[in-house]
């Protein structure tokens, strides 16, 4: 039986002019009826669902990232930086792996050499969940610095910036900035103290942003706080301190930085996304694709397919770890400005959702998917679904890959993107083909559709993805049963 579908505010306005249209002309002094009085109520019902204001689109994007210091052995100078700043007592976040490292050495010793007092945390989770983060928050209330510094992945750093909020806000509920819907989502309106991230891997960019991932074990997914105002001061970008990173990690980093680039290049223009923000300061950080971000991310599409597989082959290859070190930096600049969209969406329940799968080469005494890993393994099928909304970009993209694009058809454009990306997947080596070496089945996907809904502020930027969410989770089903296996 068909289901009559409701009627929109337009057809119900249409409906009742319609409806005058029919009935008699007669001017109501000389032919008054009955009718007359409810003829006039529906004219005027009619006239206002019919010139009901269109929700605005955005007319505005603007950019907001860390001041960022780049070059070799330039840690050196993070004592003189919370000098110049006036600052006399430093938080020092890290974690136990790179504690008693040359990255955390280096930068202790250079607070030291300029009279810094520092106190530091180190119980900082690799992939964190909301517990390891309240956790840091509770520490950074107590012991209440002057300034923060970061010496780390973009666990420590977006822990760090997480502690920094909140030790702004004393009485602050956890979930008060949590990304809505998860959260309420509140905006940052005080200036937080000042900080200062040194990244020791070649993936998140978190040193330029102002977001911060965490897991939320009660919802099992990963959510965060985004907000221009947890942004570092100062990123100092050293390639020195990429140069421990153990093969496995220098991956699934550097496929952070692939699809930072790729969805950032692909999200949708920041001019269709809507609702236009009624004031600046609920202009959300991730604002669809922009003349400016676009050069960002670009650039570190292509660095990175060019330098991850020799950074990854090779730990001598000193200029392909700078090069994928600079690249990290441009995609966060990129996609921290414009968004990311479908892998990140799909991958914080796939993350969360982890029963036993442990990831070579991490160190941890707990399973885990890397973030990277999480969000590549979709990859392929992601960008064949989005190839159709804009198959000059998706060919641009693949043309980086090697790809002979030259007599391209434009709706192959998807197909042929995804295929570039499934064959740098394979030839990278030792990464999962599919969800299904993550030890996710098909009963599963249902579960991770639900997860990845609540994924609004990502979710809004994705090309071919503005739908009601009966068709959104169908989109999402078919995309994660073809990432199976790829």
């Amino acid at each position: 039986m068909l289901v009559k579908p409701a009627p929109t505010l337009r057809s119900r306005a249409l409906s009742l002019v319609q409806t005058l249209q029919n009935q008699s002309a007669a001017c109501p002094c000389h032919a008054c009826t009955s009718s007359t009085p409810f003829l006039f109520s529906s004219l005027l019902t009619a006239r206002k669902l019919a010139v009901a204001a269109p929700i605005e689109k955005e007319y505005a994007f603007e950019m907001a990232a860390s001041n960022i210091r780049y070059g070799n052995g330039v840690t050196r100078e993070v004592g003189m930086d919370f000098k110049n700043l006036g600052v006399k007592k430093v938080a020092v976040f890290t974690d136990y792996n790179i504690l008693n490292l040359a990255p955390m050495k280096n930068a202790i010793a250079a607070l030291e050499s300029e009279g810094i007092q520092y106190e530091i945390y180190s119980r900082i989770r690799v992939e964190p969940k909301d517990t390891s983060v309240k956790d840091a928050i509770a520490w950074a209330r107590k012991v209440a610095p002057e300034a923060y510094l970061a010496v780390g992945g973009g666990s420590v750093m977006d822990t760090c910036k997480i502690a920094n909020l909140y030790q702004a806000y004393p009485e602050a509920e956890f979930l008060e900035f949590v990304n809505a819907p998860i959260g309420k989502g509140r905006p940052v309106d005080k200036r937080l103290k000042p900080l200062i991230a040194i990244p020791t891997t070649a993936g998140t960019g978190s040193e330029t942003t102002g977001t911060a991932i965490f897991d939320l074990v009660s919802h099992k997914a990963k959510t965060g706080i985004a907000h221009r105002a947890l942004k570092p001061l100062l990123g100092i970008v050293d390639p020195l301190n990429t140069r421990s990173m153990p093969s496995q990690v220098k991956s699934s980093s550097g496929l952070d930085v692939l699809c930072h680039s790729l969805e950032s290049w692909t999200a949708i223009p920041y001019s269709e996304r809507v609702p236009r923000p009624t004031n600046p300061i609920l202009r959300p950080s991730y604002q669809g694709a922009n003349p400016i971000s676009d050069i960002f991310s670009f650039e570190a599409l292509r660095l990175t397919v060019k330098y991850l597989p020799r950074s990854v082959h090779d730990p001598d290859d000193a200029e392909a770890q700078e090069k994928m070190v600079l690249a990290a930096t441009l995609a966060g600049v990129g996609f921290g400005n414009a968004g990311v969209h479908l892998c990140h969406g799909l991958s914080y329940p796939i993350s969360g959702m982890n029963k036993t799968y442990k990831h070579a080469g991490y160190k941890v005494d707990h399973p885990i998917i890397p973030h990277g890993v999480s969000v590549a393994v979709t990859a392929p099928e992601v960008f064949r679904f989005t190839g159709p909304t804009n198959p000059d970009r998706h060919l641009a993209a693949a043309q980086v890959f090697g790809v002979d694009i030259a007599n391209a058809k434009a709706e192959s454009a998807g197909e042929i993107l995804g295929d570039a990306i499934a064959e740098f997947l394979v030839k990278l080596g030792d990464q999962p083909r599919g969800i299904s070496h993550l030890g996710f089945t098909k009963a599963d996907i249902p579960a991770l559709v639900e997860g990845t809904l609540p994924q609004a502020r990502v979710l809004m930027l994705a090309p071919n993805f503005q739908k009601d969410d009966d068709q959104k989770r169908e989109d999402l089903a078919r995309i994660l049963e073809s990432s199976l296996i790829y």
